[in-house]
C-alpha cells in the first residue's frame, strides 16, 4: 500500500468514526437511546487530559440501586367509575372515529338526540406505600370519581382499595390496602433539596408499570394557577400521564415529593414536571387519616411574586417576601392591620423568599393562633398581629380630566363615575382610556382600573400626575382588572 494510499485510508476511517458518533448523538437525541450513544462515542474517546484542578462536569449518576430497593414500594393504581351520562346522537355509535368524515357528520349530520346509559371510566396512576400495613400516598386527581380502585403490585399481586380521604387542594389522597409486611419508602427532607441536584421518579406512564425516569430539580418552591397551598418541587424528569402520583427520589433513595403535573401543549412530557414536596403531603395525610378531611388556616389576603422591579418601587433590599395586592373586608388580615401594598417577610419567624411560602404556613397554622406577621410598609419595617381562622370549603373560587396621556406612564386616564365605583366596588381610582410605551409593555389594557401607585392610592389624574413626577426609574401600579388586583412594575426609563 502506497504512503499516498495509507493516507486517503486513515482519513476516510477518521470521517467514518466521526459520522458513527454524529449518528449517535442523533439517536440519542431522537429516541433516547443512550447505549447507543455511549457505546458509539467509545469509539472516539480522547486520551485522559491529566490536571491538577478538578473539572466542574456533570457524572453520570446510577439509580439501579434505588430502583431495586424502592422500586417494590412504588404501585400502579387502576380505577374504576361512572362517567357522567349525556345526551348522544345515535351516530355516535355507528361512525368509526378514525373516519376523516366522522367529524363532519356529528357537527353537520341529523342530530337525533337519545339518552345514554353512563359510561364505564377507567383510568391509571401511581403511588407509594408507606406503611407496611398498607397505607399508600397519590393524588387526589388519580382517585377522584373511582368507585372501584384496584393497587398491582411488582409481585403481581392485586389488592382492593378503599380510599380515607382526598384533598383537591393539595391534590393528595391516602387509600389502604388489606395487607401486611409491605416494602416502604423511605421519606426525606425536601427543604435539603438543591436546584441541580439529580432525582428519580418512579411509575406507571401509559401504563408501562415500574417505569423509572431521572433528572435533576430544574426549581423550588414554583406557585401554579389554582394551587395555592402547594410549593412546587420542578424537575425535568419525564413524567407522564399514569406517572401521577408516583414518588420523587433524592439521590439517597428518599421521597422528597410526589410528582403531580406536568406542563404541557400535547399532552405528552416536555420537559416540565411538577411534584408535591412529601413534608406538604405527610401533613395532609395526617389530617386524612385522623379526621377524613383537612382543616387550614387563612388570611383573607391575595398575594404575588416580589420581583427586582417591584423590590426597588418598594424600597426592598431584596426581591423577596410576598406582595399583599388586596385584603378581604372583615378578614383576619383586615383585623390584624394588614394593607395592600404591604410586603410580608416573615410569618411566626419563618422567612418568606417565595410568594408561594405564605400560604402553607398560614395554612399550618392552627385557627385562631396569634401569629406575627413581619412586612415592610413604605419602606419601613413594620411587625403585625393576626389570628388565622379556618378556611372555607373552596368553591369548585364622562368626564375628560385623564384625556391628556400620562407622558411617562403612556396613559390616557379619566375618574371612574359614582355608578361605576359602586359596580367595582371601590372608591377612586382612575379608568384606563388607552396604554401605550410602558404601560402598555407591561401589559396594561384599556378598561383596567389604577388604584395606586408604589402604594398611595390615586383620586385624581392631577394626584397621579405629582406622584408619578417625584418616582424614581421603576414604579408599581395597582391595577383592578373585573375583581382580580395585582400590582403591576414598570420601567419609566
Amino acid at each position: 500500500m502506497s504512503r499516498q494510499t495509507r493516507q486517503t485510508f486513515i482519513r476516510s476511517a477518521i470521517a467514518i468514526a466521526v459520522l458513527v458518533v454524529a449518528g449517535g448523538a442523533y439517536l440519542h437525541s431522537k429516541n433516547g437511546d443512550i447505549g447507543i450513544d455511549n457505546a458509539n462515542a467509545a469509539i472516539v474517546a480522547p486520551a485522559p487530559v491529566v490536571s491538577n484542578t478538578a473539572p466542574a462536569v456533570a457524572v453520570a449518576t446510577d439509580f439501579s440501586g434505588i430502583v431495586e430497593r424502592a422500586g417494590p414500594a412504588v404501585v400502579n393504581i387502576s380505577v374504576t367509575g361512572k362517567a357522567k351520562q349525556s345526551a348522544v346522537s345515535d351516530q355516535d355509535d355507528e361512525l368509526d372515529p378514525n373516519d376523516p368524515f366522522s367529524q363532519f357528520f356529528k357537527r353537520f349530520g341529523p342530530q337525533l338526540q337519545i339518552p345514554r346509559h353512563p359510561q364505564i371510566m377507567r383510568g391509571e396512576g401511581s403511588g407509594f406505600i408507606i406503611s407496611a400495613d398498607g397505607l399508600i400516598l397519590t393524588n387526589a386527581h388519580v382517585v377522584e370519581g373511582a368507585s372501584e380502585v384496584t393497587v398491582k403490585l411488582t409481585d403481581r399481586r392485586e389488592f382492593r382499595a378503599k380510599v380515607l380521604g382526598s384533598d383537591k387542594q393539595s391534590d393528595i389522597a391516602v387509600i389502604r390496602i388489606d395487607a401486611k409486611n409491605l416494602p416502604i419508602v423511605q421519606i426525606g427532607n425536601p427543604a435539603l433539596t438543591r436546584v441541580g441536584e439529580p432525582v428519580l421518579a418512579i411509575g406507571s406512564p401509559y401504563g408501562f408499570e415500574n417505569t423509572a425516569t431521572a433528572g435533576i430539580v430544574s426549581a423550588k418552591s414554583r406557585s401554579l394557577p389554582d394551587d395555592t397551598y402547594v410549593p412546587f418541587i420542578q424537575t425535568d424528569v419525564a413524567v407522564n400521564p399514569g406517572n401521577s402520583g408516583g414518588p420523587l427520589f433524592n439521590i439517597k433513595g428518599e421521597v422528597i415529593g410526589i410528582n403531580s403535573q406536568i406542563y404541557s401543549q400535547t399532552g405528552g412530557y416536555q420537559g416540565l414536571s411538577f411534584a408535591i414536596p412529601i413534608d406538604v403531603a405527610t401533613k395532609v395525610e395526617q389530617q386524612l387519616v385522623k379526621h377524613g378531611k383537612v382543616t387550614r388556616s387563612h388570611l383573607g389576603v391575595s398575594v404575588q411574586e416580589v420581583n427586582q422591579a417591584l423590590a426597588e418601587s418598594f424600597g426592598l433590599k431584596s426581591a423577596a417576601g410576598a406582595l399583599v395586592s388586596s385584603v378581604d373586608k372583615g378578614s383576619p388580615a383586615d383585623k390584624g392591620g394588614l394593607q395592600t401594598g404591604d410586603v410580608i417577610l416573615r410569618f411566626n419567624g419563618q422567612p418568606i423568599s417565595h410568594s408561594s411560602d405564605l400560604p402553607s404556613l398560614v395554612a399550618d397554622t392552627a385557627p385562631g393562633t396569634a401569629s406575627t406577621i413581619e412586612v415592610v410598609r413604605n419602606g419601613q419595617p413594620k411587625t403585625l398581629t393576626v389570628k388565622p381562622t379556618e378556611a372555607e370549603a373552596v368553591k369548585t373560587a364622562s368626564n375628560d380630566e385623564g384625556a391628556g396621556s400620562q407622558a411617562r406612564l403612556g396613559l390616557a386616564l379619566r375618574q371612574l363615575s359614582p355608578d361605576e365605583q359602586q359596580q367595582v366596588g371601590i372608591h377612586g381610582g382612575l379608568v384606563v382610556e388607552d396604554a401605550s410605551g410602558p404601560s402598555a409593555l407591561a401589559g396594561i389594557q384599556r378598561g383596567d382600573v389604577i388604584l395606586s401607585l408604589n402604594g398611595k392610592p390615586v383620586n385624581s389624574v392631577e394626584q397621579l400626575r405629582q406622584l408619578v413626577s417625584k418616582a424614581g426609574k421603576n414604579v408599581a401600579l395597582l391595577v383592578q382588572r373585573d375583581k382580580d388586583k395585582i400590582f403591576v412594575p414598570l420601567n419609566l426609563g
